[in-house]
């Protein structure tokens, strides 16, 4: 019985790869997959907030009386990113009419709020108030536009 020699025959020697060549492979391939990792969209997982404030407008004799307060238990909903039309995160506005939305990443974010339309074309339905807001860099509070809305 022959013993095998520790390095293996010539015919395995030949069909193994060079550990040198696996490595340089291996260390492309997941410097691809990390560099794509690093490329945050806007959302949840970061380390800033947007805040803002919600009014409420009552009208007491429309148009020309009116009083303004802070909305109270009014939803707020935010939309990740500049592309699509569904929210993708709610909160609710606290006693005096702030809210805020934690934990999120730099990028652009869209904030809105529903109020009575008072157009008269659509009088007692509601539409939606936008407002764009930009997280510019990590770590960071940025106040959004305050929101009125109408209440008849």
């Amino acid at each position: 019985m022959a013993i095998p020699h520790p390095t293996g025959s010539a015919a395995s020697r030949s069909s193994m790869s060079n550990p040198i060549i696996h490595f340089r492979t291996l260390f492309f391939v997941f410097s691809i997959l990390f560099l794509q990792a690093c490329e945050k969209d806007p959302g949840e997982g970061g380390n800033s907030v947007i805040k803002g404030t919600i009014l409420e407008r009552n009208y007491t004799t429309f148009p020309s009386r009116y009083t303004e307060t802070g909305a109270k238990d009014v939803d707020v909903y935010i939309i990740y990113g500049n592309e699509g039309n569904a929210f993708d995160d709610r909160t609710r506005t606290s006693f005096d009419g702030s809210y805020k939305f934690e934990t999120l990443k730099k990028g652009d974010y869209r904030v809105f709020v529903y109020t009575e339309d008072t157009s008269a074309t659509n009088f007692g339905n509601t539409i939606e108030i936008i407002q764009k807001v930009e997280i510019t860099k990590n770590r960071s509070e940025v106040a959004a536009p305050v929101m009125t809305t109408i209440r008849l």
